[in-house]
């Protein structure tokens, strides 16, 4: 015959509730991992955003000039975004200048930290 534990007072409780108690303290932990990880994926985001409108804005700007360039670069980027475009030619080259804010959850909330994006492409407008 197996022996048996001796029983303790108060064992008759045993371990409930422990499971809510690591639940409510792992709560915190679990939303601040989950709003770094979206964080992070907004600013990957914006470098991304902020490349490819350079690029399209140069585009535009090597074959019809500086409104068009503008004009392209505001148009692949989103009007929550806090932007600053920088169109000009550099010899041969259009090159454009676009920078985001860098947002804090999601675009429009900002610290002021730029994003750069920046974008060339061969002039292609006939000198007159």
């Amino acid at each position: 015959m197996p022996a048996r534990r001796p029983v303790r007072a108060g064992a008759a409780r045993g371990d409930r509730g422990q499971v809510a108690i690591e639940f409510v303290g792992m709560v915190p932990l679990i939303l601040l991992l989950v709003a770094a990880v979206w964080e992070c994926v907004l600013i990957g985001y914006a470098f991304s955003l902020a490349g490819n409108a350079a690029d399209e804005a140069a585009r535009a700007g090597a074959v019809h000039g500086g409104g068009a360039c503008d004009a392209a670069a505001r148009r692949h980027v989103g009007g929550a975004w806090t932007m600053r475009v920088r169109c000009d030619p550099s010899g041969d080259v259009y090159k454009a200048t676009v920078e985001l804010n860098l947002p804090v959850f999601f675009p429009g909330l900002d610290i002021g930290t730029p994003i750069t994006g920046v974008g060339g492409s061969s002039n292609e407008k006939e000198k007159e």
